[in-house]
């Protein structure tokens, strides 16, 4: 088996690691329930038939420069 170089970064991990942890258990704690409702509200978007009818113009466009 493959011995290893350097165990130096392994320790510096850790610190970074409780950073982390800290900065996560923080964000978790200001996470409110307004919050999540962003998340889950259904925003009406751009009706299907304008995309559709959008593309196939794009695509006759495209079709007319190429022939």
């Amino acid at each position: 088996m493959a011995k290893r170089k350097d165990d130096k970064s392994r320790r510096s991990k850790a610190k970074v690691d409780k950073k982390l942890q800290a900065i996560y258990a923080k964000s978790r704690r200001e996470f409110s329930a307004a919050d999540l409702q962003k998340f889950t509200v259904i925003e009406k978007g751009i009706p299907l038939e304008n995309i559709i009818a959008e593309m196939e113009k794009i695509q006759r466009n495209y079709k007319a420069k190429k022939a």
